[in-house]
């Protein structure tokens, strides 16, 4: 059951230069319980189009729906305060003056329904418990870790008990690390809660291991929304390819079970509507390429140069030029490699799907890389 419904949603900013599309006929809807994740660039909308569910903003058309009720359109607009939800901010956006308790008792305290002394006692404390912030009540705002801090502002956008949360970007001032970790919890506290959640992320990794439903928004638009599987292995368009992790485009004219590419042919599965002699796109993702130093004979094998195989841990990313192109690919770190060096790419047909080529194309591969690596 859906319990977000957002409709041809827009929204235009005034500048100097004129009106400024951030919004443009966005449409989805969130089920009950799911977390959804918008997806984008900077400037692309995502922000925008949560600030106009939260009625931060007031959209010019389009409509906003919480269960049945209409929070924006059809002649209505609810304020934010007699919204069902909480959100947290990208900078969290805690009061510095009050210390961890009074933050979290702030929404209780202020809204038209005053709670209880005791009732806000024992919400705060069943909201720092929910987050592991017990024991630290006294403690002043500022003197939290970075973590800690972004637990605090989830604690108050949970203690009202809110129908749906808004999530901006909270994980995106934390170190590698913390948000990895941070990362895990959010998504076991969504899990174990149930509450149906909104969040916006620039950060790829974040939307495929966080959601249920991923919105990739591009231009004020969605481009493409699915499951986080769906996005990655079957992109739609060349933007949401490229956006949503690294890859290798390979276009051609679409030829009897495959692409035409790379002085030759790479055979892959075709949609029913992509027919030969039409424009074809293959994405390869680097993964899925196989690098050898010596070749096997097996379809879709192609001889290059290796330019570099840099060491990762647990992988060697590695770019090889295939005449004027270069593909990228990953190898086991056991595997012995040097730059310069005559090897093989094959790209195993069972993970080769092509798409129609809509012309978008990332940004080139320099080939003035650094110095040799094992």
């Amino acid at each position: 059951m859906a319990m977000l419904t957002v409709a041809s949603l827009r929204k235009t900013y005034t500048t100097d230069r004129g009106g400024v599309r951030a919004v443009q006929g966005v449409s989805f809807t969130v089920e009950d319980g799911r977390f959804y994740t918008l997806l984008g660039p900077s400037g692309c909308g995502k922000t925008t189009t949560l600030r106009c569910i939260a009625g931060l903003e007031r959209p010019e058309g389009g409509t906003i729906q919480l269960d049945d009720e209409v929070l924006s359109g059809d002649g209505r607009f609810v304020p934010p305060y007699d919204r069902d939800l909480g959100m947290v901010f990208q900078s969290y956006a805690i009061w510095p003056h009050m210390n961890v308790f009074d933050n979290v008792a702030f929404p209780l305290r202020v809204g038209r329904a005053r709670a209880t002394s005791a009732e806000v006692r024992k919400r705060v404390e069943e909201a720092l418990a929910l987050v592991g912030l017990e024991g630290l009540e006294d403690r002043p705002a500022p003197q939290l870790s970075g973590g800690q801090q972004q637990r605090l502002a989830l604690a108050r956008a949970l203690v009202r008990k809110p129908r749906l949360l808004l999530l901006d970007e909270p994980l995106s001032n934390l170190d590698a690390k913390l948000r990895e970790r941070m990362r895990i919890e959010l998504r076991e506290l969504q899990r174990r809660l149930g509450i149906t959640t909104v969040y916006v992320t620039h950060d790829q990794g974040e939307a495929l291991f966080l959601s249920h439903r991923v919105a990739v928004m591009h231009d004020g638009g969605i481009v493409q929304e699915g499951t986080p599987r769906e996005i990655y292995r079957d992109p739609s368009t060349g933007f949401a390819a490229d956006f949503v992790g690294n890859a290798t485009f390979l276009a051609g004219d679409v030829v009897e079970d495959g692409i035409a590419a790379l002085g030759g042919r790479v055979r892959c599965s075709m949609p029913k509507d992509l027919r030969p002699g039409e424009k074809g796109l293959l994405v390869l993702r680097p993964e899925n390429v196989v690098v050898r130093g010596a070749p096997e004979r097996r379809p879709n094998e192609f001889g290059g140069k290796l330019e570099i195989a840099a060491f990762l841990g647990d992988h060697l990313d590695c770019i090889v030029a295939v005449g004027d192109t270069l593909v990228r690919a990953r190898a086991h770190p056991s595997v012995q490699l040097r730059r310069g060096q005559d090897v093989w790419v094959e790209f195993p047909v069972e993970h080769c799907v092509a798409m129609r080529d809509d012309g978008w194309r990332p940004r080139a591969l320099q080939r003035s890389f650094g110095e040799d690596e094992e």
